[in-house]
């Protein structure tokens, strides 16, 4: 009972743990992205639980490296994974992940961040989070929260043996939970865009199955300098993609905004490890080296243009399923 009541109350505060009761062909995840004040440094940390179609579980942390492309996977027995009930806090061993605080204590990163001014994603009428109505549809392969688009960081960690201070660094914090990342997806994150303070795009285009079918589902957020704007398959946007050498082009359109994405590859990618039926048996490639060009226009007017660093990018799968030349919902 009290599972349920944990789950039902997750629903509406997508951060939270939500596989109270579950016990196998589930897995759930946070992607915390810390990157310090002079860009040496770029590391992505993701604590989750994996609990597989034979039952068998486990918790991890991977940490990718972004400037060195290299990337590790912690294990850990289930029973070190202890999220609260009651609001987003997960300890996982001498580790701990909250929307204020990371605490590590991994061999490559030992120290404690704060995280300062948060921005979530903002909670609409029937929609607590990013996925919008999905968030309430029982069968979804995956969903998909972002905690924070946006913040500062506060303290010292030491890396790799070295006392780095990330005070005044920046922050981002995404999840994932359900049975397995999508056959093919397109991801891309920045939030350092130069001098526009509190800006940052987030956007994830799939293959979504659906009832014996599948769509292609998107869900984009562009924070401008604290003012959001939102394209999304439940928004009733419409999307192009196409792919390039080195390139990813992704457009998005409603009745009053454009937004146009261009993600150049760089540098080297670190291979994570993906849920596939709750397993941890998936490989996707991310770099943090990408840079993403960003131009939004209301009506036929330029609103912002620029490039974001440190750029998180995963191109996944068959992704040619997810390219289309034409405008389509």
């Amino acid at each position: 009972m009290h599972h349920l009541l944990h789950r039902w109350r997750a629903l509406w505060d997508p951060n939270r743990y939500h596989g109270w009761g579950r016990r196998r062909n589930y897995f759930e995840g946070w992607y915390f992205k810390i990157v310090d004040p002079a860009q040496r440094y770029a590391f992505a940390v993701i604590p989750g639980i994996s609990m597989g179609k034979d039952g068998v579980q486990h918790a991890f942390i991977q940490v990718l490296d972004g400037k060195k492309c290299t990337a590790s996977y912690h294990d850990f027995p289930a029973e070190a994974f202890r999220p609260e009930s009651s609001r987003f806090e997960i300890r996982l061993g001498n580790n701990g992940f909250s929307g204020r605080e990371v605490k590590l204590a991994l061999p490559e990163l030992q120290g404690a961040l704060r995280l300062n001014g948060i921005t979530p994603w903002p909670k609409m009428l029937g929609a607590p989070g990013i996925m919008g109505w999905y968030s309430f549809v029982p069968f979804m392969e995956c969903y998909h929260g972002v905690v924070s688009l946006d913040h500062r960081l506060e303290g010292t960690l030491r890396v790799y043996g070295q006392e780095v201070d990330f005070t005044g660094g920046k922050g981002y914090v995404e999840k994932d939970w359900g049975q397995s990342f999508p056959s093919s997806w397109i991801w891309m994150q920045s939030n350092h865009f130069g001098e526009s303070p509190n800006t940052s795009l987030m956007a994830s285009v799939a293959r979504i199955p659906w009832i014996g079918s599948h769509f292609i589902g998107y869900i984009v957020g562009f924070l401008l300098e604290g003012r959001l704007f939102r394209f999304a398959t439940y928004t009733g946007a419409y999307m192009r993609a196409a792919l390039g050498e080195d390139t990813v082009f992704l457009g998005f359109r409603d009745r009053k905004n454009r937004l146009e994405i261009t993600a150049h590859k760089k540098g080297g990618t670190g291979q994570l490890v993906s849920p596939i039926s709750g397993n941890m048996t998936g490989k996707v490639n991310e770099s943090l080296q990408a840079t993403i060009e960003v131009k939004l226009f209301e009506g036929g007017q330029l609103l912002y243009s620029g490039e974001g660093l440190h750029a998180g990018l995963e191109v996944a799968g068959p992704v040619e399923e997810l390219l289309t030349g034409e405008w389509r919902r």
